[in-house]
């Protein structure tokens, strides 16, 4: 594991939603931490990917900058391990921050505003083949899924993400030490609700007494291509 060493520029890019609908949301997961001081500028475009109804943009924080001297109060080591699942599937050995994973599919290593948008948008007009709906009543969300007339291929696994808002953290210590940084949709669980095999409606209810946002991620396995999501916000 190694940080990135040459800092990528913030592109001045615009992050505007295309007048697209009835398509799944495309999701975003940037791998950043408090104790980077490459991800800033990456944290700032998801902060802009958090606004949009088409796009569920995820802020996973690793914990494998923590012993630099600061450690990210919203690091998890199971993060980490989505990580480097990640890289094995894309046959990769190392892993990066900041990293962005689009779709489960695409990896973008820094904050390259362009090749987030143009991969983004190659997504966003794909057919996703698995439908989600959600349903928030009081602390319980209610999940269905289905697929659409495309035929089930492997095993899905249904994931809810609990996210928080954007959360502003002074950071003492590490390479950030003395900068105020705001962080956007800060994933503090993902859950497997269950394994699906795609062939019949499937349904789940949890428990969300603690989240301000969620999202449900249905992918082929917990590190492949998303088939389908939805975001919720309470």
């Amino acid at each position: 594991m190694r940080h990135l060493l040459r800092t990528a520029a913030l592109m001045t890019t615009c992050f505007a939603a295309p007048a697209l609908a009835d398509m799944s949301p495309v999701v975003v997961e940037l791998y950043t931490s408090q104790g980077c001081s490459s991800c800033p500028p990456a944290d700032e475009m998801l902060t802009e990917l958090a606004a949009r109804d088409d796009v569920i943009a995820l802020a996973l924080h690793v914990d494998y900058w923590d012993y630099i001297g600061w450690v990210d109060e919203f690091a998890n080591p199971a993060y980490t391990q989505r990580q480097q699942d990640y890289a094995r599937a894309a046959g990769e050995t190392t892993i990066y921050t900041p990293q962005f994973v689009i779709a489960g599919q695409d990896i973008v290593i820094g904050a390259r505003g362009m090749d987030v948008a143009d991969l983004i948008a190659a997504r966003r007009i794909e057919d996703q083949p698995v439908d989600v709906d959600l349903t928030w009543t009081e602390d319980t969300l209610s999940i269905t899924a289905q697929m659409d007339d495309t035929p089930a291929q492997d095993g899905y696994v249904v994931q809810l993400a609990q996210i928080l808002p954007v959360q502003s953290v002074d950071i003492q210590r590490g390479e950030n030490a003395g900068k105020t940084i705001q962080y956007a949709n800060v994933v503090q669980s993902i859950t497997v609700l269950g394994q699906w095999d795609g062939v019949e409606p499937i349904s789940f209810e949890a428990d969300v007494t603690d989240a301000d946002q969620v999202a449900v991620i249905v992918q082929r396995g917990t590190n492949g291509p998303v088939a389908g999501a939805a975001k919720l916000i309470n």
